[in-house]
């Protein structure tokens, strides 16, 4: 059977994103996703292996956007700036494509090299950029670690409804970011 016409990978993982924004990474099904495209399930398996194969493709998508997200925010900015920025793209993209966002972290295989490769490209981004710090070698990547464990910490129980108090939630992230930038410095 041969794949239809207008149909391609792009098209299906794209559709698949709306729904994992618009309802939630588990609500991303084959049949969920056939009825978006108006096709028929086994139309799916001529793109992709299985709903294993979606959430892979999807999982690369979302890595990759995350990663436009940071280098945009990070291109032609250093030092606080630039970590300030790619704090809020982060964040941004937490907020815009939760879906596609919660599906960079499922992951079939981390020794996937598509998916390594791509989250390679964040990773060597943060580094880059906190290398003006004179972070290198495993302090860099120690910073890094830190620095994504704040950004998705925070974006992660911001999703799940968890800041309930009655205090400004992007003041509470300014401030997070601004402590890690005296930590850093030291």
């Amino acid at each position: 059977m041969s794949p239809r016409i207008g149909l391609d990978l792009n098209t299906i993982v794209k559709a698949a994103a709306e729904i994992a924004d618009a309802d939630g990474l588990e609500a991303v099904t084959l049949a969920t996703l056939s009825r978006k495209l108006n096709i028929r399930p086994p139309s799916l398996y001529n793109h992709i292996e299985g709903l294993p194969g979606l959430r892979k493709e999807l999982a690369l998508y979302g890595i990759e956007e995350l990663e436009r997200y940071l280098s945009r925010a990070a291109a032609e900015r250093a030092g606080d700036d630039a970590v300030r920025a790619m704090g809020e793209a982060y964040l941004t993209f937490a907020r815009r494509k939760p879906g596609l966002y919660e599906a960079t972290f499922y992951t079939i295989d981390m020794e996937d090299t598509d998916i390594k490769l791509a989250s390679e490209k964040i990773v060597n981004l943060v580094i880059q950029v906190l290398q003006q710090y004179g972070l290198h070698g495993v302090n860099a990547v120690h910073a890094t670690r830190g620095f994504r464990s704040i950004l998705h910490g925070f974006a992660s129980i911001e999703q799940k409804g968890g800041f309930a108090m009655e205090l400004d939630i992007n003041e509470s992230f300014y401030f997070l970011i601004e402590t890690f930038l005296i930590g850093i410095k030291k």
